[in-house]
């Protein structure tokens, strides 16, 4: 895995052969982030990465400065990675949480700038995913969410919904909260 830019910017870790994750890919990351680069002001934001996986994308929030990112794992292989690329970046900025997402949610009380979601693709009811985090109320005014999905989705008819983006076969759809930019 590898963080592509900011202060963590081309730092490298070898991800354990046994993960179960299926990691957003370098390509889609690098693309996914030039594109927030333009619409999010990352320093001082909160973050949520749920399915987190690697922890690409919270490392990558990290490394833009983010001031609290928050990333919920439920397989012990990918929470204990990321546990373990967090201390080599003495970070204190990322709380890692072992847990199943569908009970985190509605018992979460803090709201965040940014969520994002990488769920496999092949979770039932991957489809509801959207609509649950867009009601849950952890996303604040004028935050943006993105769903990382297969093409197979279509998720434009949502509330909120601002626009997607496809690079290879990972899709995204961005949401807004309101018409605000975060800045």
């Amino acid at each position: 895995m590898r963080i592509i830019s900011g202060k963590y910017g081309k730092r490298r870790f070898d991800v354990p052969a046994n993960i179960k994750a299926r990691p957003t890919t370098d390509f889609a990351r690098e693309n996914l982030f030039n594109v927030l680069n333009n619409i999010i002001d990352f320093e001082s934001l909160t973050a949520l990465d749920l399915f987190a996986g690697t922890g690409a994308i919270s490392f990558e929030l990290l490394s833009r400065e983010c001031a609290k990112v928050v990333c919920v794992e439920n397989y012990p292989v990918q929470y204990n990675f990321i546990r373990k690329v967090m201390q080599q970046l003495g970070t204190d900025s990322l709380v890692p949480i072992k847990g199943d997402v569908f009970k985190f949610i509605p018992t979460c009380r803090e709201k965040f700038d940014f969520i994002f979601a990488d769920p496999p693709y092949d979770l039932p009811k991957f489809g509801n995913i959207p609509e649950l985090i867009i009601n849950s109320g952890l996303l604040k005014q004028g935050g943006i969410f993105v769903i990382e999905h297969s093409k197979q989705y279509d998720f434009s008819d949502l509330p909120g919904f601002d626009q997607k983006r496809t690079y290879g076969s990972v899709n995204f759809s961005f949401f807004r909260n309101s018409s605000e930019t975060i800045k």
